[in-house]
């Protein structure tokens, strides 16, 4: 029992961690759109970037289920309420252990 309490903890850092990376891209990508910080900020580039790479395996699925809606896109939001939900899954499974 406790190992799987072990491992739930585990798989709720990385939730914790990908949803913090999903905020920041999103953060970032508004400062980038509404020009309050300029694209040819290196660093900034460097590490939006990086997070796209990160991020864009698990998006690109939801991207092509979802509904084309113009410029916003809805699956960052998709894909955080998809961890939530995968948490209180495994949470249930674990306190009927």
């Amino acid at each position: 029992m406790e190992a799987l309490l072990a491992i739930y903890q585990i798989i709720g850092l990385l939730t914790n961690v990908l949803v913090m990376l999903i905020i920041i891209q999103f953060v970032i990508g508004l400062l980038f759109a509404f020009n309050v910080v300029n694209t040819s900020n290196d660093f900034l580039m460097a590490f939006y970037n990086s997070i796209n790479r990160l991020l864009e395996p698990m998006l690109r699925p939801i991207r092509n289920l979802m509904p084309n809606t113009g410029s916003i896109d809805f699956s960052p939001l998709v894909l955080i309420i998809a961890l939530q939900i995968l948490m209180i899954l495994l949470s249930s499974v674990i306190r009927s252990v």
